[in-house]
């Protein structure tokens, strides 16, 4: 096992850990594979997806492939132990599949909200891959509110780092959303309540 597949691992454990904490994620039987709320579910799928962007930036698979792999072996699947909610894996798809089919307008949209001190290609791989999932889920998932999008890849930022970076991706996707849907960030948007 790779030092990369540990450490997506042990984020897994302490993101499936947080969610159950909050009460995302219900009880599941043994046998059962998947489970879980709707919300644990998205949840799931954001961190997979962002899991997979990853991957394919670290080794150049074809996100098929990759996608084909997780969908096979890690969305839902008991690791070392441990059994996680199941993606949705329409979702999982979605963000995959777009983020990596738009990659040239989300890589724009996100060097548009970094400080040029710090462009895109000096980030590190996996603070790269949330901004791609997050900004590509601000573009393309106007049915789900800007600042629950923002939240929940905070979230998968505080999955993977225990420093600054969560914070970052805040400050981005947030001047994201602010480009992409001004309405919804400057309070005069619909309520945020639920996705």
């Amino acid at each position: 096992m790779s030092k990369t597949d540990n450490a997506l691992r042990a984020a897994a454990r302490l993101a499936a850990a947080k969610a159950a904490s909050r009460g995302d994620e219900t009880p599941e039987p043994k046998k059962q594979r998947g489970g879980g709320s709707a919300k644990a579910r998205r949840k799931a799928a954001r961190l997979a997806a962002v899991q997979a962007l990853y991957q394919i930036d670290l080794t150049g698979t074809n996100p098929e492939t990759v996608l084909g792999e997780f969908v096979k072996h890690r969305i839902g699947q008991e690791i070392d132990g441990d059994r996680y909610v199941a993606a949705d894996p329409q979702l999982f798809a979605d963000i995959l599949r777009g983020a990596m089919a738009r990659r040239e307008e989300v890589d724009r949209i996100v060097t548009g909200s970094l400080d040029p001190q710090w462009p895109l290609d000096r980030l590190e791989l996996l603070l790269r891959a949330i901004l791609r999932a997050g900004a590509f889920e601000i573009l393309a998932h106007g049915g789900t509110h800007a600042r629950i999008l923002i939240s929940e890849y905070v979230d998968v930022g505080r999955a993977f780092f225990a420093g600054r970076e969560p914070g970052m991706v805040n400050g981005v996707l947030d001047r994201v959303a602010r480009t992409l849907r001004p309405d919804e960030v400057s309070g005069e948007g619909r309520d945020p309540a639920g996705e």
